[in-house]
């Protein structure tokens, strides 16, 4: 499945066009590696997102074209939320 679909079925982004901005901007990493909108996910694969001041690491669970709004959370894992400190050395 593709990376952008993935995200917007599952819900983890409302819609694929922003999960499709989001990923060609590199803000998405895919097993460590930067990755495209389509780029394809398997199960088992690690998804890194960076969310404006926040990073959410995911793992995959399980892959459906179509999900129901209560299924969704079940096709991933969230592994880790960090939040970025913005960097203020330079002022």
């Amino acid at each position: 499945m593709r990376l952008d679909k993935f995200l917007k079925v599952s819900r983890v982004i409302k819609r694929r066009t922003l999960a499709k901005e989001i990923s060609d901007d590199g803000r998405v990493k895919v097993n460590d590696r930067a990755a495209k909108a389509g780029t394809d996910l398997s199960v088992g694969d690690i998804v890194e997102i960076e969310f404006g001041r926040k990073i959410v690491t995911l793992e995959v669970v399980q892959l459906e074209a179509h999900a129901r709004k209560e299924d969704a959370e079940r096709m991933y894992k969230v592994i880790k939320e960090q939040k970025i400190e913005k960097d203020t050395s330079f002022l």
